[in-house]
């Protein structure tokens, strides 16, 4: 920003962009569009370089005045060769002429030349200042300066310093104040706000128009020089400053922002600002007692500006946390050690049907007796959170309430109580339990009416016969197996709801699961696994035991071998496949796979989401009860089960948590 820049006019859009293409990566760029906008942006730059369209609005009738007013400002003009406009360009006395028609190496070439020239005038022209102050300095040695005004004191400035939590009203009422103690025409504070990423002017006092739309990031000369050295920047005392090339882009600041004087706000960590100020109202010089002072001024400003920007922090904190707290959609009640309330968000005052006004600087009583209970005992109890659900008996609300100390270390501050409206949930949870309760009963009640009126009506069917055919022998017989085995079969139906219904109750224990396969295998295959349903075992010699009850787990394995049984009867190459290894699972950590696998016809896909509700079978003859024994006995032992079926076949997949004791050699 203080390095000697270019500037391009023109109104021809097309013209501008392909110039700025040309020098954009070799040379800093600044865009003027209007005729308007020309002379604010070049007091603005001050030395620089003005590549200029001879052919825009309002070029040929400006330039006389562009020479003379800004005789810092290198002009290229830029026109067709011959040209009236270009001929009184060249005759004007600009840097250089050059075709419209542009070429880019020639084009970047000459501005860089420009550039050099521009710099190398600048220095010559601060060699010539200070030769020039060093002169009158010896001339004026001997005569008197008169008495300026007298300096402001730190304590004029205390009254802007008070009650200020807007930053941007306190930067201006300083600014204010610091103009009309010290009689300067102009003031301003440069400082970062939270919209931007760089320093820019906050607040001012009759500042130039052009300086509110300047901004210093942290890698401009500027900001560094004041950064590492933190001295005052004086107008008077440039010529102490060696390097020439700092002593020019010192100048061109102050220039920039009508300034005589540059002091930086220094935190004790970093640069938070500056604070410049124009010439004295008066007209007298600025003296040793004037820059010590305003020193001493910008010191006390700095601390008033770093508390301002940390409580403004800490209020945007703060209000985010309340807004936050608030629209949260639990109610949140904090107590102190003492067991006195001191928040109370807009959820627990709707929930709890008071206003803070009633509770607020209150005893936890006046929450009511369950909550000041609660609470007094999280406060001296040695466990961090207590968790509590009570129907409210004035609110008819079903609340939970889950309480925490807030400690410090070791040190109790006090608790929070985080309070949760379950009335509709419960409301919703009963309306479903009745719903699931009717569904189940109605499955129930279809089921069993068409399990229990096969057997019945066979039954029903012989007894009629009986008169008949009383004395024929092998009706005799045939009669007596029918109602023996339907009877069984009436006795299995009830054994298994009274199962579903009533489960044993379970002995965990380490059980081997080879153990538990084999006896699934033995009580569906008699056989061993031979005969037209071949069943194939394959299960590592070395298993980890899993806890569980063994009895159950033979009973669920049970009932998933045999549906792939019944699956796969019928097939012309019926496999039936078991499996078992070990896996990493994220919900179980390690665990056992078994796995059942059928190469039978797969199930419905509209049976599929129903797998493990009760009554839900495919099956002409059952009650569907098997696979939510299956889920049931797995869930008891902390495991999962999943079905995966196609045309192919159909997978059963059972996951079991291992014992953390070593394994069996069998």
């Amino acid at each position: 920003m203080n390095a000697p820049a270019c500037c391009v006019y023109s109104t021809d859009a097309e013209w501008r962009r392909r110039v700025e293409a040309f020098l954009s990566p070799a040379v800093p760029i600044q865009r003027i569009e209007s005729i308007g906008r020309l002379e604010p942006e070049l007091s603005r730059m001050g030395a620089g370089v003005l590549v200029l369209d001879m052919q825009s609005e309002g070029a040929f009738d400006r330039m006389p005045g562009l020479i003379q007013s800004w005789p810092r400002l290198a002009v290229v003009a830029c026109g067709l060769p011959g040209s009236d406009p270009l001929l009184s360009a060249e005759s004007l006395g600009t840097y250089a002429v050059t075709d419209r028609q542009l070429d880019r190496r020639s084009l970047v070439s000459l501005v860089q030349r420009a550039l050099e020239h521009v710099s190398v005038r600048e220095e010559n022209r601060v060699l010539r200042e200070e030769t020039a102050r060093l002169t009158a300095r010896v001339d004026a040695a001997a005569v008197p300066v008169p008495e300026g005004p007298a300096p402001m004191e730190v304590h004029q400035l205390a009254k802007a310093l008070r009650h200020f939590d807007n930053v941007e009203a306190l930067l201006q009422r300083l600014a204010d104040e610091v103009a009309s103690a010290l009689m300067v025409a102009r003031v301003g504070i440069f400082c970062r706000s939270r919209d931007s990423v760089g320093y820019r002017l906050r607040a001012g006092f009759r500042c130039m128009e052009n300086t509110s739309e300047l901004e210093f990031r942290d890698d401009d000369p500027l900001v560094i020089r004041l950064t590492r050295q933190g001295h005052v920047v004086s107008r008077t005392n440039l010529e102490h400053v060696a390097d020439t090339a700092t002593r020019l882009m010192l100048a061109r600041s102050l220039d920039q922002f009508g300034a005589e004087i540059i002091v930086p706000l220094q935190s004790r960590e970093r640069l938070l600002g500056w604070l410049f100020v124009g010439h004295l109202s008066t007209g007298f010089p600025y003296d040793r007692a004037h820059i010590e002072n305003l020193i001493e001024i910008t010191d006390c400003v700095s601390t008033t500006l770093e508390t301002a920007l940390l409580y403004e922090e800490i209020a945007i904190q703060k209000g985010l946390a309340e807004t936050l707290l608030h629209s949260m959609p639990t109610g949140i009640v904090a107590v102190d050690v003492n067991g006195v309330v001191r928040w109370f968000n807009e959820t627990a005052q709707t929930m709890l049907k008071m206003t803070p006004e009633s509770v607020i600087n209150r005893p936890i009583e006046s929450l009511g007796s369950r909550f000041a209970d609660v609470l007094r005992r999280t406060l001296v109890a040695n466990e961090s959170a207590i968790s509590e659900e009570w129907v409210d008996p004035n609110l008819r609300r079903n609340l939970a309430v889950r309480t925490l100390r807030l400690l410090n270390k070791s040190q109790c501050l006090g608790a929070v109580a985080i309070v949760m409206d379950l009335t509709e949930q419960k409301t919703l949870q009963e309306t479903q339990d009745r719903l699931e309760r009717a569904t189940f009963w109605a499955e129930l009640a279809a089921s069993m009416s068409h399990e229990v009126r096969n057997p019945l009506v066979a039954i029903k069917t012989f007894a009629q016969l009986l008169p008949e055919r009383y004395q024929d022998p092998e009706f005799q017989t045939d009669f007596r197996d029918l109602v023996s085995r339907e009877v069984d079969r009436l006795n299995g139906i009830i054994d298994q709801i009274n199962d579903f219904a009533h489960p044993q109750h379970s002995e965990f224990r380490a059980t081997d699961p080879r153990t538990c396969v084999d006896k699934a295998v033995a009580s569906v295959m008699p056989a061993g696994g031979e005969g037209p349903v071949k069943v194939d075992v394959s299960m590592p010699t070395e298993l980890p035991r899993i806890e569980g009850d063994e009895r159950a787990l033979v009973e669920a394995l049970a009932h998933v071998l045999r549906n792939a049984v019944e699956a796969v009867t019928g097939k012309s190459q019926p496999v039936i496949a078991i499996r078992a290894r070990l896996v990493g699972d994220a919900a179980l950590r390690k665990a056992l796979e078994l796995t059942v696998r059928d190469n039978g016809p797969g199930i419905p896909a509209d049976m599929q989401e129903k797998l493990f509700s009760p009554f839900a079978t495919t099956k002409a003859r059952g009650l569907g009860l098997g696979l939510p024994i299956v889920k049931r006995t797995v869930v008891d032992h902390h495991g999962q089960v999943r079905v995966e079926s196609s045309d192919t076949g159909t997978c059963v997949t059972i996951l079991l948590p291992i014992l953390a004791a070593g394994r069996i050699a069998l």
